[in-house]
């Protein structure tokens, strides 16, 4: 079974509850959540009722609290060692995997980190020894490492970064990726020939490691290391590309998250998905 869905909001007023009901709106068997504006600190306690009120109604749904993605916020870096910077990231991460806990979540994406100029090595020096802090107090929580597209300074935009950050870890079992289709067509992996780059992926790293799937077109040519999205289909990957990721029998029951642009300010999501489902390109979408 195709497990697909996108990222939907999370309020204070509804919170896990409200991110399931956008989600059903959609079509959508899973979803994908920040705790918090990923932009900033501000967190709001976890509703326990509001948090039940939603297990019970996936429940009723078929829908699996393990496949509920969430993602860490923007403003950590674990590859910048900048005393106050550097802690702040830690401690958030660590603040950010109890919520996840509280409310049950198995999985969270991180973007592995920028270096800033201290250099590539220096940053997964940074990154290794910050995760196994914080996974020192992680419980369940298992954190799932982003394939980026190398804008800047950023790590983890080719496997073999990614190995060796996750060679670092003292508690595998709690360390994963979350493969983005974007995010590796801008740092140059052929998404036309993903047969491939999955067999590249399995002999460095090993498929084992793959737990989401953030499935985005994108609006640059391959190896531009830019990081823009776009909407399914219409751009530089294409839709039979993306539709061979999706239902590639290598990430069966593994949950696919759309992350697209809105069009005309308006949530795509359930178009989009609808369009994968049947498995037929809309050329009316945009």
């Amino acid at each position: 079974m195709l497990i697909i869905g996108s990222h939907v909001s999370y309020k204070k007023n509804n919170q896990l509850l409200g991110s399931l009901e956008e989600a059903l709106k959609y079509g959508a068997n899973t979803f994908m959540f920040y705790t918090g504006a990923p932009q900033n600190t501000i967190r709001y306690a976890i509703d326990s009722t509001l948090t039940n009120e939603a297990i019970k109604k996936m429940n009723e749904e078929g829908i699996k609290l393990e496949n509920i993605i969430v993602h860490a916020p923007y403003i950590i870096n674990l590859a910048n060692d900048a005393p106050s910077k550097y802690d702040f990231s830690i401690r958030f991460l660590k603040e950010e995997i109890k919520r996840c806990e509280e409310i049950g979540i198995k999985y969270i994406v991180l973007h592995p980190g920028s270096h800033v100029g201290l250099g590539i090595e220096n940053g997964i020096k940074n990154i290794i020894n910050a995760l196994n802090i914080v996974l020192e107090s992680s419980k369940n929580v298992t954190i799932l490492l982003e394939t980026m597209a190398g804008k800047g300074s950023e790590i983890g935009s080719n496997f073999a970064e990614i190995k060796e950050i996750i060679d670092g870890i003292k508690n595998k079992e709690l360390i994963g990726v979350c493969l983005d289709t974007c995010h590796l067509n801008d740092s140059g992996y052929d998404i036309s020939k993903f047969d491939g780059v999955l067999e590249e992926f399995d002999k460095i790293i090993g498929l084992s490691y793959v737990k989401c799937v953030h499935v985005n077109d994108s609006k640059n040519v391959l190896g531009s290391r830019k990081d823009r999205h776009e909407n399914i289909g219409y751009g530089t990957i294409g839709f039979d590309n993306l539709l061979h990721v999706l239902y590639h029998e290598k990430l069966d029951n593994i949950p696919k998250i759309l992350e697209t642009p809105y069009i005309d300010d308006k949530a795509p999501y359930k178009e989009e998905i609808e369009m994968i489902r049947n498995k037929k390109f809309n050329p009316n979408l945009k």
